[in-house]
């Protein structure tokens, strides 16, 4: 046998592996997502939305971890959002390139695969102790920006890197300046990459439980929050906590909440598909 049928045989036999690994990955989620949908649709109903949590199980409700949730992403977003694309844009744009500006690449690419917990008990330190902002909206939202900040700057960047350089120089010698041509040609023929990271990195946030345990998010909370430093809590720590009881009728409820949790992710990820897909057919190079 040569070389080349080795190579052949070597490719085929990575591909086949690769087939079955994926198979497995998708039985294996299939089952976990068919015991969940079979164990929890039979609880969501209107009232299980808009009941406040309670210690009977058949009377329990997650209106104010869905709350809590609308919440934390929204207040995430107005943080994150402008911060890290500005980071992104400034670093791909204006930044030298210097031993600093490679060095703060690194870092950021690192910090992008730092466990969550690690993020809580930064936000715990600065936010709710050195800030005094308590176990608030607004220190949880805080400690999720810094969750999700670097993977908004990577996406940002890898985003502003796909735009062609013909764009700048067409830009630049038609007279405009730096700040023109990033604000008008770049981030629009960008935004659709950046939008996506962005979204993507909400997805994340929202299932996160680790950094807001950390910083005092609360398990049970009897009304919802109207305001950014009121107390709260989410859908994951909801969760968390009715499969922490030995009852079967809160595991059907967290079964429940799991599903509804389910459904806003992949929400988000449907929304991030299609302005991604709506943006490249907008854009043509």
């Amino acid at each position: 046998m040569t070389n080349s049928e080795k190579n052949r045989l070597k490719d085929k036999a990575f591909q086949v592996f690769g087939i079955f690994c994926t198979f497995i990955g998708l039985v294996v989620l299939g089952i976990f997502l068919f015991d969940i949908i079979l164990e929890g649709a039979k609880r969501i109903d209107w009232d299980f939305l808009v009941s406040l949590p309670s210690r009977r199980a058949s009377r329990a409700g997650i209106l104010t971890a869905w709350v809590g949730t609308i919440w934390i992403l929204l207040l995430t977003t107005i943080i994150a959002f402008p911060l890290g694309v500005s980071a992104g844009v400034y670093l791909e744009e204006y930044a030298k390139k210097t031993k600093l500006a490679n060095f703060l690449e690194i870092n950021i690419s690192n910090l992008a695969g730092v466990p969550s917990i690690i993020y809580g008990l930064l936000g715990l330190e600065i936010f709710v102790r050195q800030m005094r902002l308590g176990s608030s909206l607004l220190a949880g939202a805080l400690t999720l920006s810094l969750l999700i900040l670097p993977i908004i700057i990577v996406t940002t960047r890898e985003a502003i890197k796909a735009v062609p350089r013909s764009i700048r120089d067409g830009s630049f010698a038609l007279g405009a300046s730096k700040w023109q041509t990033v604000w008008h040609q770049v981030l629009p023929a960008s935004f659709g990459g950046i939008l996506t990271g962005i979204i993507l990195a909400l997805s994340r946030a929202v299932g996160e439980a680790a950094p807001l345990i950390v910083i005092g998010a609360l398990a049970y909370v009897p009304f919802t929050p109207s305001s950014p430093l009121d107390e709260f809590t989410v859908l994951p720590i909801q969760i968390f906590n009715w499969t922490s009881r030995p009852q079967e009728a809160f595991l059907t409820n967290a079964a429940a909440a799991i599903i509804i949790l389910l459904i806003i992710t992949f929400m988000l990820n449907g929304i991030a598909v299609y302005l991604r897909n709506r943006q490249q057919k907008k854009i043509k190079w």
